[in-house]
């Protein structure tokens, strides 16, 4: 019986920043695998929740959503093969100190540790560094419940698997992954204030190479680069020490916020004070709740050796961009072979909005930065609002066509399917 875990979602039942309520007419909370799947078996039209960070309607369903977060928990360390399999429904920062303390980590984290790991592979979420791939790139193997109630496991090497990690919640309900370890490692971190563009566009791999990971942060006024956050992982030697002149930018003279005039309490420790892989490469700390209902985001991927030129394309319309931006933030992520990963194939830079809580403003600048961008292939992240049409999506996406052949495949009553998929994945 499954009818004790399910409810009617209240009229407040929205996605983290409040600009989606959810559509769905119950939301399920299964408290064991044999639980979900029979609900899924059961119903017509079923969707995934994790902890509803995206800005969009990709989770969003007319039918029963499902949260995989009363499953049973467990994380199963493989010391020989250095990996851990974990339930979906983890948030990394539920993950990252059990993996710690036995001394491994994963190659990198998003900006916010409040995220689950299911979702966040599934959606093409990342963190930043030349050689950092998305966090779906350390899935080794998942595990996922299909649309007749079968459990599913693919690894990778198997034909679909490059096409069911960033998979939009498409092909089934994530249950477990298996990512991939690496030794765990401490890492410092520091804020550099206003490197001049000449800088930055003159030297940007030199730039963005500097550390481990790098992110910029600007509100595209046409000045300096308000920010510029440093992860450098701790050497053999022991912790390193920064100049106070870098690149033209000055050493931050106390902790930072990526928002100015924002407190920054909430975020991971900075002015080079050495610390754990998990306490230094997110920006903010999982002790603290991020606050919701106060903004809207976009990013958009292009090619690294396009970063440059798409740079400067989009300064050139910053003054529609800045007077509706809380912050802008430039990232590097390294390249995939998922199908829908937006780093699928090619080494990228994500130009990341972070926006005032005003849908009806910001829709038309989405149009503009897309018409800025589309001279590089932009891909949009997943999870965030954008307004670039099917059409142009499935040119940027050598295997669009066949991750629409494997949902039909695996879902071909469509059972996972949602106005989100059926806008971008229409089916005849």
């Amino acid at each position: 019986m499954i009818d004790h875990s399910a409810h009617a979602p209240s009229a407040r039942q929205t996605n983290w920043a409040g600009n989606i309520t959810f559509g769905a007419k119950q939301l399920h909370t299964p408290a064991s695998i044999a639980e979900l799947q029979d609900l899924v078996s059961a119903g017509t039209a079923v969707r995934a929740l994790g902890t509803g960070h995206s800005f969009n309607t990709v989770a969003d369903t007319h039918g029963a959503l499902v949260s995989v977060a009363g499953l049973p928990r467990s994380i199963e360390i493989d010391q020989e093969a250095r990996t851990a399999t974990v339930s979906a429904g983890l948030r990394f920062g539920e993950l990252t100190g059990t993996l710690h303390r036995s001394g491994f980590a994963l190659h990198n984290l998003g900006s916010l540790p409040h995220i689950s790991v299911a979702g966040a592979c599934a959606t093409g979420t990342h963190g930043s560094g030349v050689g950092n791939r998305a966090l779906a790139g350390a899935v080794r193997a998942l595990e996922f419940v299909t649309a007749d109630g079968g459990i599913m496991s693919l690894e990778r090497g198997d034909a679909d698997f490059a096409g069911a990690v960033v998979s939009l919640g498409a092909l089934g309900v994530v249950t477990r992954l298996t990512l991939d370890l690496v030794p765990a490692f401490e890492v410092q971190q520091w804020v550099y204030e206003g490197l001049p563009q000449e800088q930055l566009l003159g030297r940007f791999d030199e730039v963005m190479s500097e550390a481990y990971s790098v992110s910029l942060f600007t509100g595209w006024h046409g000045g300096p680069i308000d920010q510029v956050w440093l992860k450098q992982r701790v050497a053999g030697d022991g912790p390193g020490v920064m100049p106070h002149r870098w690149h033209g930018a000055t050493l931050a003279q106390g902790p930072r916020h990526p928002v100015p005039g924002v407190a920054a309490e909430h975020c991971t420790e900075q002015q080079g004070v050495p610390g754990p892989w998990h306490a230094r490469l997110p920006h903010f700390r999982l002790e603290f709740t991020p606050s919701n209902g106060e903004e809207l985001q976009s990013e958009y991927f292009v090619a690294r050796h396009d970063a440059v030129a798409a740079f400067e394309a989009l300064d050139r319309i910053r003054q529609q961009i800045s007077p509706l931006l809380q912050i802008g933030e430039i990232r590097t992520v390294a390249a995939d072979d998922l199908w829908l990963s937006p780093a699928q194939g090619r080494d990228s830079v994500a130009f990341h909005f972070t926006w005032v809580p005003d849908t009806a403003a910001v829709t038309p600048v989405l149009g503009a930065i897309e018409e800025a961008l589309a001279p590089f292939g932009a891909r949009p992240h997943w999870g965030k609002v954008f307004t670039t049409p099917p059409g142009t999506l499935r040119e940027l996406y050598g295997h669009y066509a066949d991750f629409e052949r494997l949902t039909e495949r695996l879902d071909p009553a469509g059972t996972f399917r949602n106005d989100f998929l059926a806008h971008h994945f229409p089916r005849s």
